[in-house]
């Protein structure tokens, strides 16, 4: 990326691409600016990345970003880099000259193996949409067209893992397996755990400490974890601020220590799909004032519990709770994960709560 031009043509590429679609939402683009800027985002405190663009004469055709990961090598070892931001026309030979180029420059940057996409890390939006097509995508996942999968599979990538998203009924409670009920009853009655509501003022506290405490110890086996430093947290705290609401963000406490973590998101997606990717003119009063009104579904993001705590029953006693703010809110369904297919502790909880497959991401692999 050497200029403004190709920054603004950077951003603009999915916009165009995808103009016809019914499914995706156009993200505002300001977000989009200052989530790339090195300054502004904390992941580049401790990452490293570069941009690029593909042209066919003047016509931008492609763009993708290259990017390790200091953190990424203190977990896992040094060695792999990943690229992210993947969208192209429909054509192999863009697909192979975008891919091609992330491996050159990664190759030039002492990595021999490439992940993603990771549009920059795992906990952002993240892998190419195999199936659910037809659904709207949720904040923070990304939505393609079914060639994306077909142009990266012919350019040689190979499936690495691959990501679920579970639709839930929140507001059925008879599609629920009778044990759930049991082993939420068992947790605060048997083991004493109690669920707290967190307040928008106590949100930094909880996020740089609570959740991080949580996040780094319950995650830290998933495929491609990486711990979030007090940075990250603190940037992620900013976020959360935006999308903040009390019935959906909760913690689980026993004997005064915080044992698990669940961040519920109302779908600001829903909200974005009226403002067209614009802050201006009325933007910002449809995300302010018509929130409530509008959105009626949630993501389920994060919803953790210590590894020594997890035979208490304390992630169901967070599924009722999530039906029980069902019942009082205008949101009467969701979708979680991303979960991976390897989790199969968290596979069968969804399958337990009646939910369903309706998303299927994949994130490839390519070493050299």
């Amino acid at each position: 990326m050497r200029s403004r031009r190709d920054w603004r043509e950077f951003i603009e590429l999915p916009y165009r691409l995808h103009a016809t679609s019914e499914q995706w939402i156009p993200p505002i683009r300001l977000e989009r600016k200052l989530f790339h800027s090195r300054r502004m985002n904390a992941y580049f405190k401790h990452a490293t990345a570069q941009e690029f663009v593909a042209r066919r004469g003047k016509r931008v055709v492609g763009r993708i970003s290259a990017q390790f990961d200091e953190a990424y090598d203190e977990q896992h070892g040094a060695g792999t880099g990943m690229f992210g931001f993947l969208e192209l026309e429909d054509d192999v030979e863009v697909a192979r000259a975008l891919l091609d180029t992330a491996r050159g420059w990664l190759s030039g940057h002492d990595r021999t193996r490439m992940i993603g996409p990771m549009d920059y890390t795992m906990n952002d939006e993240c892998g190419v949409l195999i199936e659910g097509f037809e659904r709207e995508p949720m904040i923070k996942q990304p939505w393609h067209p079914p060639y994306y999968q077909q142009r990266v599979e012919e350019a040689g990538l190979d499936k690495a893992i691959d990501l679920y998203m579970w639709a839930l009924d929140i507001s059925d409670r008879a599609k629920i397996l009778p044990v759930i009920f049991e082993l939420a009853e068992q947790a605060k009655g048997k083991h004493g755990v109690t669920l707290r509501h967190l307040r928008r003022r106590d949100l930094s506290k909880n996020i740089k400490g609570v959740f991080g405490e949580v996040y780094n110890a319950a995650w830290k086996r998933n495929w491609g974890f990486v711990p979030y430093s007090d940075s990250d947290l603190k940037h992620y705290a900013e976020e959360l601020q935006l999308v903040y609401d009390r019935n959906w963000f909760m913690s689980a406490e026993k004997d005064g220590e915080t044992i698990g973590i669940a961040i519920t998101v109302p779908d600001v997606n829903q909200l974005l799909k009226v403002m067209d990717g614009k802050v201006f003119p009325l933007g910002w009063f449809t995300f302010l004032f018509r929130r409530k009104k509008l959105i009626d579904r949630v993501r389920v993001g994060f919803l953790g519990v210590k590894p020594e705590y997890q035979h208490t029953g304390t992630a169901a006693l967070f599924y009722v709770e999530h039906f029980d703010m069902a019942i009082a809110t205008n949101q009467k369904w969701g979708e979680m994960g991303w979960i991976l297919e390897t989790n199969r502790a968290m596979n069968r909880g969804m399958e337990a709560m009646g939910g369903e497959i309706v998303k299927r991401f994949r994130v490839y692999e390519s070493s050299w």
